[in-house]
């Protein structure tokens, strides 16, 4: 308890009784089984993933703060948990902050520690320019990272006094910058400017669009591997499987946005996810707030799936193919374990890969990954 002492003042303790409506929760359930502060700050020795609620959500124009953590912890503390080897744990609600600004500050405090001790962290509820508290505490280390957002929309418009309208402004070109590279997955073209596209593609940044994601998923799981932040924005998601989304009626589908957390959860890489945007008062039966307990589960699924892979310094776990594609000989890795690919580049450094970019190279074409990866500074 004296390791988290600093962290408590941040924090409101959760409710399980109010949350079960005192009905409390069956053998197997997560919300027996989960460590949680309630009665007192929660043993996070043995827990891989931690969650944070915070519903500060006045960077988007709405009201001080939201109960859209606890309505997900109704749905999730349902759920049946199938993953002993995964110790999950719930520290609670960020205290609403007098600004914005003080709210997003406690946030960063507490994954910075958090992440400090090898957790990973995921942040519930709020609007999606909390997103900068996540980078901010990497930057506090000046670590270098990887980040992927998926998002309906590309939240450079500068024209907005929303922050959740513009923060990728400042999370992509703030000075000093620790954002080696950004991905941005499952945007609406209709929803963006054609030139802010123009702008991502000049920066060495990757855009996916929403018809590719849903036609190529498991292309999409190289680009999360490869990453140590996620901010998920709910607008991503149609509104026939998350209704509290207003935004679209297009966009992925509720197994789709499950996959990508699983493959969050299976990056070795990945320290930090937001899943934002939740509006309670939007929902219908509950049914968003399941459909991210929904992702949560994934998240714990991908994490279990990514505990068994192995280094790949460990050869012997993996099958080796040498190929040569425009007079560039390379090699490709792919474990025995879970069956995920790796690619080579000229210096030598190993980057996540599919099995799609090998069948390209073993037929003497450049992988566009293997390209945009030399691209890059």
């Amino acid at each position: 308890m004296s390791d988290y002492l600093n962290l408590v003042d941040f924090l409101e303790p959760i409710n399980r009784d109010a949350l079960s409506d005192d009905a409390g929760y069956r053998e197997g359930q997560i919300g027996r089984l989960i460590e949680a502060n309630e009665e007192g700050f929660p043993d996070l020795d043995r827990a891989q993933i931690v969650l944070v609620g915070c519903g500060e959500q006045r960077g988007a124009g709405l009201r001080t703060a939201s109960d859209a953590a606890d309505e997900i912890r109704k749905a999730f503390y349902q759920l049946y948990y199938w993953h002993p080897d995964v110790a999950i744990a719930d520290v609670g609600n960020i205290k609403a902050g007098n600004t914005a600004a003080d709210s997003s500050a406690a946030l960063k405090i507490v994954l910075h520690e958090l992440m400090a001790i090898g957790k990973l962290v995921v942040v519930l509820g709020g609007s999606q320019d909390l997103t900068l508290a996540q980078d901010h505490a990497f930057a506090d280390d000046k670590k270098t990272i990887d980040a992927v957002g998926v998002d309906a929309a590309v939240d450079i418009n500068i024209d907005s006094p929303l922050r959740s309208q513009n923060f990728l402004m400042e999370l992509l070109t703030a000075e000093p910058n620790y954002m080696n590279h950004y991905n941005h997955l499952a945007f609406q073209s209709y929803f963006i400017h054609p030139r802010m596209l123009e702008t991502m593609d000049k920066l060495r940044f990757d855009c996916f669009r929403v018809g590719t994601v849903k036609e190529n998923i498991e292309e999409m799981e190289p680009v999360i591997r490869n990453c140590h932040l996620m901010t998920f924005d709910l607008s991503a998601i149609a509104h026939a499987y998350a209704p509290s989304n207003t935004a679209s009626p297009n966009g992925l589908n509720g197994e789709e946005a499950c996959t990508l957390l699983q493959y969050a959860g299976m990056s070795p890489h990945m320290q930090s996810i937001g899943i934002y945007g939740y509006q309670p008062e939007n929902d219908r039966e509950s049914m968003t707030a399941k459909q991210v307990s929904h992702m949560l589960w994934y998240l714990i699924d991908g994490r279990s799936r990514g505990n068994r892979e192995v280094s790949l310094q460990d050869r012997d776990k993996f099958n080796e193919f040498h190929t040569v594609f425009a007079e560039v000989d390379t090699t490709f890795l792919q474990s025995k374990r879970t069956g995920r690919w790796w690619m080579q580049l000229p210096d030598k450094r190993f980057i996540a890969c599919s099995y799609r970019d090998y069948q390209q190279a073993s037929g003497n074409e450049i992988p566009e990954r293997w390209l945009r990866a030399q691209e890059r500074p």
